[in-house]
């Protein structure tokens, strides 16, 4: 049976993908090496985060990271290793470190955030989807006097629908567990959040009951193609065949190299803590501590943190000692209190050297269309992406006819 479109990959760019080609009429299939419970989706700190967050790599971020390795708070970790591709990654980091990328970089995703938050609240209202979302802001804490100031000095004016610098009183009001070790704080209130988890068992759950077909536990190994064309891929259980394919195989790019196509991005481990604490300590908002890359999110039932960013590990188990070092810097900076009820998962990001993802149609194969390299903000982009593919796919569009494409797709930055 020659189906419609096949999706690679259940994690949310392929979920959302699923949901806007649902929504224009076609029949899809999505297959996921896993049962879609446990993807590095679920572990997201649920921060959409697109308007006033600096990229990963911005002006400064070497220094910054070698300060914070020697204080031992750094969340950064690089392994030895001979894989020569992640040094390659590494050069066009620190080259994509600089002013004018940085600056481009935050107007895309300003742009594109504010489309998928405007989905988020689409798909929420026309389909009843849970997604335990808020948008009330995003609070970043600095515990670097020096970051502090840097970022004083770019938010010298008044705008108070985009911006708020806290005082110590409103500081505690949003993060009653902070010390006065913190630096400052700056409210950033166009920005949400919501329960990741939630938000993938609900697009799952409705996918499902609009038709969506899953085949799930079954890893596609091979892929066959003849005259610019995919024939068809095959696991070690069957062989698929289908009008179009895309790929959403997260950081995994073994099916890429395997049409030729070289994908300029790397596996970067990070951690979650799921946690109950006390309710007088739960924060107001979402909250960023700034300088050490930790990431805290209130949701209905419970807390997360994220953190951590290792760069080539291949380990897949959750390492005590990377949880531990996460509790021991995010205390040096808030009161002590009882996490109960934890719950840890690590998983790889794919991540790009200059934040922006790998999108759009393979310029040589018709029927392939990628959808890879969200990184850290796979959820904050999820639906905008999942958009500019429908239209790549449904309107049999070429990538030199999406302004979307040519704007937002690490193929042309």
């Amino acid at each position: 049976m020659k189906r419609d479109i096949i999706i690679i990959g259940g994690g949310i760019i392929g979920l959302t993908t699923a949901y806007f080609l649902q929504k224009a009429g076609r029949k899809v299939t999505v297959i996921d090496e896993r049962d879609i419970t446990n993807s590095t989706s679920f572990g997201n700190a649920g921060l959409l985060s697109s308007f006033d967050k600096t990229p990963l790599s911005y002006p400064g971020v070497v220094l910054n990271t070698l300060r914070l390795m020697l204080k031992g708070e750094s969340p950064a970790i690089i392994h030895p290793t001979f894989d020569l591709k992640i040094y390659k990654w590494l050069i066009n980091f620190i080259l994509n470190a600089n002013e004018k990328r940085t600056k481009k970089t935050m107007m895309l995703f300003e742009k594109y955030g504010e489309i998928s938050l405007k989905l988020y609240e689409k798909m929420i209202n026309d389909d009843n989807l849970d997604f335990d979302y808020h948008r009330n802001g995003m609070l970043s804490v600095f515990t670097e006097e020096k970051t502090y100031r840097e970022k004083l000095q770019k938010y010298n004016y008044v705008d108070n629908d985009r911006f708020k610098i806290l005082n110590k009183d409103e500081i505690s009001e949003y993060l009653p567990s902070a010390t006065s070790k913190v630096q400052g704080a700056i409210l950033f209130k166009k920005n949400a959040h919501f329960d990741s988890k939630r938000v993938m068992l609900e697009l799952k759950r409705h996918l499902e009951e609009s038709g969506v077909e899953f085949i799930l536990n079954e890893k596609i190994e091979n892929i066959k193609i003849e005259n610019k064309e995919i024939k068809n891929i095959s696991s070690s259980k069957h062989t698929y065949e289908a009008e179009h394919f895309i790929m959403s195989t997260g950081y995994q790019t073994l099916l890429a190299s395997k049409c030729n196509k070289e994908l300029l991005m790397t596996p970067a481990k990070g951690y979650s803590i799921t946690f109950n604490m006390p309710q007088e300590f739960i924060p107001k908002t979402s909250t960023i501590f700034n300088d050490l890359f930790i990431v805290m999110t209130p949701r209905r039932e419970n807390v997360r943190f994220t953190s951590k960013l290792e760069i080539g590990s291949t380990d897949t188990n959750v390492v005590m000692k990377q949880i531990e070092s996460i509790k021991k810097n995010f205390f040096l900076y808030n009161k002590e209190f009882e996490m109960k009820n934890e719950e840890y998962w690590c998983g790889f990001r794919p991540l790009t050297p200059n934040d922006i993802p790998l999108i759009g149609r393979d310029d040589e194969i018709k029927n392939l269309t990628y959808g890879m390299g969200l990184g850290w903000l796979g959820m904050t982009f999820a639906p905008a992406v999942g958009a500019i593919l429908t239209d790549l796919v449904v309107n049999d569009k070429k990538n030199a006819h999406s302004d979307d494409i040519l704007m937002f797709s690490g193929f042309y930055q």
